[in-house]
């Protein structure tokens, strides 16, 4: 920590106190709370005792060019309780004078920024009888060195009494965690990742091919943002940590399913190179090509610590479940789309450096496309359609830079992706969708403008649920859905013989009978064919976070539900069969499933509220 001492003025300091206090209880609710805002971290007092004691070690980390590290904290205190706990805190100076604001001679905050995790002292077994332990903490490389803080006063009136040794990465700036995503064109591949390198310091690029062949490289841009680029608390206050640099680079004319290979690098002005790790993709299929294509759909995941930190308050249970089961199964996945609240940082800054660790395994080699959920974007008055501090004052930034997506407009997150015999219409639930909205123009396009005779499954996706859930909220409300949602798009599903929707929000699995206005259009449960009389909507919000409740009774349209965390698998073979199945995050084995046989024909025929006119044949 370096020392404690004053900073800010006290009108200042006491505005200050008051949003923060206020974002911790607002990001919290909803049944769940993000474990960091547990932590009253602005109340924090410094009594460091001599009798007490902090080491952690190995002192260096990644000496072999490793992103995570495994260290080991022994510490001791002369008066053990229950809620002591050891806090992580990067950078390891974290004391007033990295508070923001002007300084003055009121007393003022002493910590101004959250740890980035925490351990409960007790965690050691034997800490309570004999006041020493010992605990493991996983890090990753996040730029910044790192300290290790023995507080007594439980989380809600901590006091420091002890801070270790300082350990960093021998690289902190390293290029990691790399994420791929699809272009705006079928033949394009971005490449996201983060360093601690601004361009005036080095030159991101990505050096990829085809085996066999020569190498290319391609130049990156490079982005961040700052403090004041966020709308509101924690984000702005405990919760900010500098982002580092985020970079992007386009992968242009690849060949349809085609391996290549990559990898990130930094040129230093003496020309030496900073290399991240060794990867390869699967170029995505033309449009309408007719291959095995096989689509990963999921929300709501968060994130969560493999050492254990954190996890007593339950906030994302399932995350680590859902990430391991796809990994095993990454061989037999094209294309994955997490449909929005993606970490549930909730202003948190550190959390998204997290998440893209957890999922780096597979972001780096399939397509991970996102969208936009509350989580990332709702904050007042700041153009989101819903007035909500779920973001806890993201309000879109980290989404928008950490994560690319072919959007026209980075603020508007709705944008569309072809992958093969596959047409994904993307919407952004947190802007108006309703009618007369510059969104309802773009998703009547998306839906109007594919040829349904070489891309004959048709998917619309939101983060919330704009078309049918029997979720206790929504059925509490008697529109099981989002409020004028369907009144506003279903006609346009009906028009354009939408096969499939999803959305998350809700956190449970529950899937539809093609379905329009109310009513099934078909008695089946498991084998679809012939006309397309209504849409299959599915809710696959159990990608991890807590799990939410359904109402007693399931509506006549709900076909499967279950309260459980999960995730769809789509399999298209040709052009007229599809296979889905919902599987479950803790074996990946099947729950659910259909599939449908459809010919072209088929969706050129008459159904309810959708029939071309047509002339009768001259006598």
């Amino acid at each position: 920590m370096g020392g404690g001492g004053g900073g800010g003025g006290g009108a200042a300091w006491l505005a200050w106190l008051l949003v923060v206090v206020a974002a911790i209880a607002a990001v919290g609710h909803g049944g769940g709370v993000q474990p960091l805002s547990r932590v009253a971290i602005h109340r924090a007092r410094v009594a460091l005792d001599a009798s007490a004691a902090v080491r952690a070690s190995p002192s260096l980390l990644g000496a072999q060019g490793e992103d995570t590290a495994w260290v080991t904290v022994d510490f001791a205190a002369p008066h053990a309780s229950d809620g002591d706990w050891i806090g992580v805190f990067s950078p390891s100076n974290f004391n007033a004078s990295t508070c923001p604001g002007p300084s003055g001679s009121d007393s003022g905050p002493v910590i101004c920024s959250a740890p980035i995790k925490y351990q409960l002292a007790n965690y050691s077994s034997d800490y309570g009888k004999t006041g020493k332990g010992t605990l493991k903490f996983q890090l990753i490389n996040q730029r910044q060195d790192f300290s290790f803080a023995l507080f007594t006063g439980g989380l809600s009136n901590p006091k420091l009494i002890a801070v270790s040794n300082k350990i960093a990465f021998a690289n902190p700036k390293a290029p990691v965690y790399p994420r791929l995503a699809q272009g705006k064109s079928w033949n394009e591949m971005t490449v996201t990742w983060t360093s601690g390198y601004d361009i005036k310091e080095a030159y991101p690029f990505v050096e990829w091919g085809m085996k066999w062949s020569p190498p290319t490289r391609t130049a990156a841009g490079t982005v961040t943002f700052d403090r004041e680029s966020l709308c509101g608390e924690p984000a702005r206050t405990v919760g900010w940590r500098d982002p580092g640099f985020i970079h992007t680079a386009f992968l242009t004319d690849l060949w349809p399913n085609k391996e290549y290979y990559y990898k990130i690098g930094h040129m230093l002005p003496d020309g030496k190179i900073v290399w991240g790790k060794f990867y390869s993709f699967k170029a995505p299929p033309f449009p309408g090509q007719k291959s095995l294509q096989r689509v990963v759909i999921f929300g709501d995941m968060g994130k969560a610590e493999r050492d254990g930190s954190n996890e007593y308050s339950n906030y994302q249970p399932g995350s680590l479940n859902t990430t391991d089961t796809l990994i095993k199964d990454l061989d037999n996945i094209d294309i994955v789309f997490h449909i929005g609240d993606i970490t549930y940082a909730n202003g948190y800054i550190s959390q998204w450096d997290q998440f893209t660790q957890q999922v780096e395994p597979i972001t780096a080699r399939v397509p991970y496309m996102i969208a936009s959920g509350n989580h990332e974007r709702d904050w007042p008055n700041s153009g989101s359609f819903f007035n909500g501090t779920d973001s806890g004052g993201e309000c879109g930034v980290l989404a928008e830079t950490m994560y690319y997506t072919p959007t026209e407009n980075r603020a508007n997150y709705w944008y569309k992706t072809d992958y093969g015999m596959f047409r994904f219409c993307v919407a952004d639930s947190e802007h108006d969708w309703r009618e007369g909205t510059e969104q309802y123009a773009f998703i009547e396009s998306c839906l109007a403008t594919v040829d349904r005779k070489k891309q004959p499954w048709l998917v619309f996706i939101a983060h919330r649920v704009l078309g049918y859930s029997s979720g206790f909220f929504y059925g509490a409300g008697g529109a099981f859905a989002e409020p004028t949602a369907r009144q506003s798009l279903q006609r346009l599903w009906q028009r354009h013989r939408v096969d499939l929707a999803f959305y998350g929000h809700v956190h449970n699995y529950e899937r539809t009978c093609p379905v329009y206005d109310g009513r099934c259009a078909s008695p089946e449960r498991s084998r679809y064919s012939g006309a397309v009389g209504g849409t299959i909507h599915a809710v696959v919000g159990g990608g991890g976070s807590h799990l939410s409740n359904f109402t007693a009774e399931a509506p006549p349209w709900s076909v499967y539900r279950e309260m459980d965390y999960g995730f769809v698998k789509l399999t298209a073979f040709n052009y007229t069969s599809l296979l889905y199945e919902y599987r479950r995050s803790s074996d990946g084995e099947v729950h659910d499933s259909f599939t449908v046989h459809r010919e072209y024909r088929d969706v050129l025929a008459c159904v309810a509220d959708s029939c071309p006119p047509t002339i009768p044949p001259a006598t």
